[in-house]
């Protein structure tokens, strides 16, 4: 039977963030910010095993206590510089039929839900090719010269891609192992480079990538409310 395999990259240092703790690891009530990305694909009824790909000198992993995800979690320490090498060398070392289906996501996605991935996976289906979650482009594009408008681009059309990114295992495989001298900034660009055409599956915009300092302030209000709100409803149920 086919199966849906997490495989979340998490060898990256974040050096946008201006801070010298990796990225994945800074924290959000109480927790690293891996740890909520972890928790929705772990957390899945339709995942059956979740990957972390890390560096193979990370040594923050070991600091944090993940026994509440038991055996679905397993970790490989075969980062590579990039990426596309990262979810390669996952790709490689992981325990999957080449035909089961793997959804890579962003360690730094904390606000993914399990609705989000029970989406993915019904929208995509038993396509060949595989889709990714995605949302349409809302504000005015601007082209720059420098500091300064080169031009306004359309926004028709343009949708700007999120993860969990999901594709069959061996063409993932086969997309990033391509020898051309394109490097895919996502697995949906890699995929693209064969001639395919993924399919787009509207998410939301709380699900969203932490890169800059604003961006954390915004997952840590999310995630803060959310767990608020799971206290008040235990509560009262008490």
């Amino acid at each position: 039977m086919t199966q849906y395999i997490g495989l979340i990259p998490a060898a990256g240092s974040g050096s946008r963030m201006g801070v010298e703790v990796p990225k994945q690891y800074l924290d959000i009530a109480g927790h690293p910010m891996i740890y909520y990305a972890v928790r929705a694909m772990v957390t899945s009824p339709l995942i059956t095993a979740v990957y972390v790909v890390l560096a193979a000198d990370d040594s923050w992993w070991a600091g944090y206590n993940w026994c509440e995800f038991g055996d679905k979690l397993q970790v490989l320490r075969c980062g590579g510089a990039t990426r596309a090498e990262s979810v390669t060398n996952g790709l490689a070392a992981m325990s999957t039929d080449g035909k089961d289906w793997v959804l890579v996501h962003d360690a730094a996605r904390p606000c993914l839900t399990i609705e989000l991935i029970a989406r993915l996976i019904e929208a995509v289906g038993d396509t060949e090719i595989g889709g990714l979650l995605a949302i349409p482009v809302a504000d005015t594009l601007k082209r720059a010269s420098g500091v300064h408008v080169a031009q306004t681009e359309s926004r028709d059309g343009l949708w700007q891609a999120q993860t969990p990114q999901m594709f069959r295992h061996d063409l993932l495989q086969q997309a990033l192992s391509n020898n051309s001298d394109f490097v895919p900034t996502d697995e949906a660009s890699a995929v693209e480079a064969l001639g395919h055409h993924p399919l787009l599956v509207a998410a939301d915009s709380s699900n969203f990538k932490v890169t800059y300092p604003n961006d954390l302030r915004m997952a840590r209000l999310i995630l803060e409310q959310e767990i608020s709100a799971q206290g008040n409803l235990e509560q009262d149920n008490d």
